[in-house]
């Protein structure tokens, strides 16, 4: 077997019988259900965005209850430290 049919996993001709076949099958599939391929991509990245929307939004919570909580963290300390025993 030579190292082309290897990679393809068949002879050439019948690899793109199949791709053909399956492209086919799949194509009707989802032009019954009205999904485009634009319609995918235009989805992935829609989704992306949400993604990292969701991320950022994430992030900039998680930083305020940081500063929220450094509101009272951060002078309890320092009187803590001002006032404690010094050994």
């Amino acid at each position: 077997m030579s190292n082309l049919n290897r990679f393809l996993g068949g002879s050439p001709g019948s690899v793109l019988v199949k791709l053909i076949f399956l492209s086919l099958l799949v194509g009707a599939f989802l032009a019954f259900l009205g999904i485009t391929p634009l319609g995918l991509i235009e989805g992935l990245f829609d989704w992306i965005a949400s993604v990292l929307d969701l991320s950022f939004e994430t992030v900039q919570e998680v930083g305020l209850w940081i500063l929220y909580g450094a509101v009272i963290v951060v002078p309890l300390w320092l009187i803590s430290r001002l006032f404690g025993s010094r050994r």
